[in-house]
């Protein structure tokens, strides 16, 4: 039966208000209200947010657009990005603002690159422009070598270390075995100098054979990244059928996949060898069944002091593209406590913590960047 025209116009009304930018509504964690504010709308696929000193924020968009957000007034697109291929899962990702913004003015960003006929995740970097309309003097940093074809598992998140160290995560590209394969950089995570060099206590810098860019192996697609208080790494990452994990990351460290799985394949058939394997590390949670976590943030700050709070200090953040909700992870060792979940977690791309301790994160299905505060 078709709508009548009057009753499709009421509900595109009523959807254009409910997304209109400073729409306040609640969510809740644990019985507790959070209020959730619409802070920009009308993407195509969002992938990442960064937050520059000035109180204004970047917005990649994965077809390979960059947007600067200032407080007030229109978004501008920002010029000067290199080529990039915008195929299945890969485009423009991740973007990083170092803390060295307000001194140096570069950003760092990843993205698939293209290789020939195939493409590899890629790490570059520019400098934005006073007026944050066009990148400048831009070089890339990294790229994977060789590079795969196909749509699949870019990884694609960085972060910088507290040693001005880059981290980035890359996905085995559908190549399984080639994450257990120290000669390529699939199923890695690397870490390269913010120039490009090679750090000398790299672990493989001097073994022959590998790559010198990689820190640690064995990963499926890393699709969310962050350092906790203390510094330390941690990774969330896709399994196959269930096997989800996150991963705290150690130097040199093996992850396993796809020698080891809590998951299995798409088919029903056993993931390599089992679940644990001498030399092969263990991950600090898993999901089963999948969640397909993206994004990844740590609470810290005075705007979550309260432990009986909706959320906490020390809380860790994932969001869920697969179940459209926000994981809200505690304890230790890690595990999910709560799963904060409305309209507006639809699909939930990236999350982050802003400067001023409030939570933001994409829905990539509607295009739209929220802010969540207590």
């Amino acid at each position: 039966m078709r709508a009548r025209p009057e009753f499709v116009a009421c509900v595109i009304a009523i959807a254009a208000a409910f997304a209109a930018p400073g729409a306040v509504r609640a969510l809740e964690s644990q019985g507790r209200a959070l209020n959730v504010a619409v802070m920009a709308d009308g993407f195509e696929t969002p992938w990442s947010i960064g937050f520059l000193p000035d109180g204004s924020t970047l917005v990649t968009e994965r077809e390979g657009r960059l947007w600067h957000l200032p407080p007030q007034g229109r978004r501008q697109q920002i010029s000067g990005l290199p080529a990039i291929r915008a195929n299945g899962q890969g485009g423009l990702l991740d973007v990083l603002v170092p803390r060295d913004f307000a001194e140096s003015s570069e950003i760092l960003f990843s993205f698939a690159k293209p290789q020939g006929r195939a493409e590899g995740t890629a790490l570059a970097i520019g400098r934005l422009s006073r007026d944050r309309t066009q990148l400048q003097n831009l070089r890339i940093l990294f790229e994977m070598a060789p590079g795969s074809s196909g749509p699949r598992h870019f990884g694609g998140r960085l972060v910088e270390g507290r040693d001005g160290t880059i981290f980035l995560t890359i996905g085995d590209r559908g190549d399984d075995d080639a994450a257990q394969d120290l000669s390529r950089h699939n199923g890695k995570i690397i870490r390269i100098n913010r120039d490009g060099s090679i750090p000398a206590d790299n672990p493989f810098v001097n073994q022959p054979g590998a790559q010198p860019e990689i820190w640690s192996w064995g990963h499926r697609n890393p699709q969310g990244a962050m350092l906790d208080a203390q510094g330390q790494l941690w990774v969330n990452e896709h399994g196959a059928r269930g096997g989800d994990e996150v991963n705290r990351v150690q130097r040199g460290a093996n992850y396993g996949w796809p020698v080891i799985s809590y998951g299995r394949h798409y088919s029903g058939l056993k993931i390599g060898e089992g679940k644990a394997k001498p030399g092969m590390e263990q991950p600090v949670m898993y999901w089963d069944p999948s969640i397909a976590p993206s994004g990844m943030a740590a609470l810290n700050g005075s705007l979550w002091p309260d432990r009986n709070g909706a959320l906490q200090d020390g809380d860790v953040l994932v969001g869920s593209l697969k179940f459209d909700y926000i994981a809200r992870l505690s304890g230790n060792p890690l595990r999910e406590i709560d799963q904060i979940k409305g309209p507006e977690t639809e699909r939930v791309r990236d999350i982050r913590q802003a400067p001023d301790g409030s939570v933001w994160f994409i829905n990539e299905t509607r295009g739209t960047l929220y802010r969540i505060a207590p």
